[in-house]
């Protein structure tokens, strides 16, 4: 038989009778001839919940004990869908992250994957036909035993990861949205839902913005070329949509220069002035940063006049921008700056396409359309298959419609 793994986000099991939704497309796949294993998030609000319920207890809390808690919602969703699916006389059973095994890292509230054994699934497969109800999010650190969770969105990974280990044809994320758009459709009326997207122009995607899928999962799609179905659950389960097919560059017959259109708002501005322009000056600069596991983005350094110094202009995360000025400043002396400067009302709006690679002049295009709007570039950072630029947040939408429509992504 050939085999499936679905996954079905938080939104897409939030009651009881969502579940019996899910039941409904799991039951389509096993009738057209499917071994299939099922990845379940928790029921949409109830992470945060029990997230909340940890820093009521104990605002110091230990990892460890905090992975036990919040692991816990996707064991319940995954028990519920096992029963809906024992009651409408599909074999089924739920299984947790350390009875499967899935090995992880012990580094608990973002784990990554070590190793799945999917040999106990794949028995019940031949023996049962037993559909495999599995809690997202979470696996078991072989060393100590310990259930470790992988993150928030972490239940993506969990479905791609385990996809790879059974040799699944395919591995389909349900979801509240029908599949990935050239950009938000509520910011861009005209957004169309792409039907293929490569590997790394999703990759792009989600790193620069996009929330469709979570990055580690595109990741290990990528490298272990599994197709990845982006599909709606409100669909009607007997008769879904396609949705948006995540795979490789050689199966897209036609491919645009730009593919869509992300921006992330999630982004801090950080300039350092004055800063003695010798070796070693960016060592001691980024590396109390990347020491304390800040991400940094869109480096841009300026040479004065006199050569003696430079400023330093690059981005971190919002959450980590008091974090990081507070690194900096500890570390002034060894870097020999003037000052620190910052701003947090900015957004990093970004086109990807792998056309990109084939097509001079895409950049320069959007700069041109840009400044015509009014639009000022704070800072540029590109790659071969997308450029990236830095704005104030109050032209976000005027630069995402402006993109939108000067690459064509507006026409049907």
């Amino acid at each position: 038989m050939p085999r499936l793994v679905m996954k079905f986000g938080g939104t897409s099991v939030a009651t009881v009778e969502r579940i019996r939704n899910v039941a409904r497309h799991v039951r389509r796949e096993v009738e057209a001839g499917y071994d299939v294993a099922v990845v379940v998030s928790a029921m949409a609000g109830k992470t945060n919940e029990l997230v909340a319920w940890c820093k009521e207890a104990a605002p110091f809390y230990d990892p460890k004990e905090y992975d036990v808690v919040v692991a816990s919602g996707e064991q319940v969703t995954s028990g519920l869908l096992a029963m809906v699916l024992q009651n409408d006389g599909l074999p089924a059973r739920s299984w947790q992250g350390w009875q499967i095994p899935i090995h992880t890292s012990d580094q608990h509230g973002s784990a990554r994957i070590a190793a799945i054994d999917g040999s106990a699934i794949l028995d019940a497969f031949r023996e049962r036909r037993e559909v495999a109800v599995v809690a997202g999010f979470q696996g078991v650190n072989p060393e100590t035993g310990r259930v470790a969770t992988l993150g928030r969105g972490g239940s993506d990974t969990s479905a791609v990861a385990l996809a790879a280990a059974l040799g699944a044809e395919r591995c389909d994320i349900y979801t509240d949205v029908d599949g990935v758009y050239t950009t938000d459709p509520r910011i861009v009326t005209k957004a169309r839902r792409l039907d293929r997207v490569a590997f790394e122009e999703m990759l792009e995607m989600a790193s620069l913005g996009a929330k469709v899928l979570q990055v580690r999962s595109v990741e290990l799609a990528m490298l272990y070329r599994v197709p990845t179905y982006v599909r709606s659950s409100f669909d009607d389960p007997a008769d879904p949509k396609p949705g948006t097919l995540i795979c490789d560059e050689e199966d897209i017959v036609e491919q645009s220069v730009v593919t869509g259109i992300a921006f992330s708002k999630d982004e801090a501005q950080i300039t350092l002035r004055r800063v003695a322009d010798k070796p070693g000056v960016a060592a001691a600069i980024f590396g109390p940063l990347a020491d304390q596991n800040v991400n940094v983005d869109m480096i841009i350094q300026v040479v004065s006049d006199d050569q003696a110094s430079t400023d330093i202009t690059f981005t971190v995360p919002a959450a980590d921008y008091e974090r990081s000025r507070a690194i900096l400043e500890e570390n002034r002396d060894r870097i020999g700056l003037h000052e620190i400067q910052g701003a947090t009302d900015v957004v990093k709006v970004s086109a990807i396409g792998v056309g990109m690679r084939s097509h001079a002049g895409v950049a320069s295009r959007a700069f041109r359309a840009l400044a015509e709007k009014g639009i000022n570039i704070r800072a540029i950072t590109t790659s071969e298959i997308k450029f990236s630029i830095l704005i104030d947040a109050a032209y976000t939408e005027l630069a995402v419609r402006t993109l939108h429509s000067l690459y064509g992504l507006d026409k049907a």
